[in-house]
């Protein structure tokens, strides 16, 4: 078996109004189509993956991600271009998202170049182009540099 992409990522977020509002404009520049909008349920579909917001149980409501606790650390998001990620950090500050770092070239992969920032409950968010096949046109296939910064 060798699998085909990555089919969905859902998230739960703690301010559900505030990601979805985050999202709404995030996604789209991104280039997913919105194929749901729900009181518990914001997702989006392109490049050949989906991506989804989930309201939290209400215990939760207002609860933060922390990345390194167990679960998600973070997603990203593959860029065809690398001038998509300039046009991405250009639509992030005027949208006033936090930008952690970059855009930036990293040791990760041949030609990597990122930006990394944050949701409106502190989950990071990366986009990155890599040209060619990345890590797997290395000989070994593997990561070239810790991803502990991330």
């Amino acid at each position: 078996m060798e699998i085909n992409g990555v089919a969905h990522t859902f998230i739960t977020a703690g301010d559900f109004e505030a990601s979805v509002a985050f999202y709404r404009q995030l996604l789209p520049f991104l280039g997913l189509k919105e194929v749901a909008d729900t009181a518990d349920t914001y997702y989006c579909v392109g490049g050949r993956t989906g991506f989804g917001i989930r309201r939290p149980k209400p215990e939760h409501r207002g609860e933060r991600f922390e990345q390194f606790r167990v679960g998600l650390h973070h997603h990203c998001w593959r860029a065809r271009e690398r001038e998509d990620i300039d046009a991405l950090h250009a639509f992030l500050q005027q949208i006033g998202a936090r930008i952690v770092h970059g855009p930036q070239d990293d040791a990760y992969a041949p030609g990597y170049y990122s930006v990394l920032f944050e949701d409106p409950d502190g989950i990071r968010l990366e986009v990155n182009h890599v040209p060619g096949r990345g890590v797997f046109d290395t000989p070994s296939g593997r990561v070239q540099a810790s991803l502990d910064d991330r």
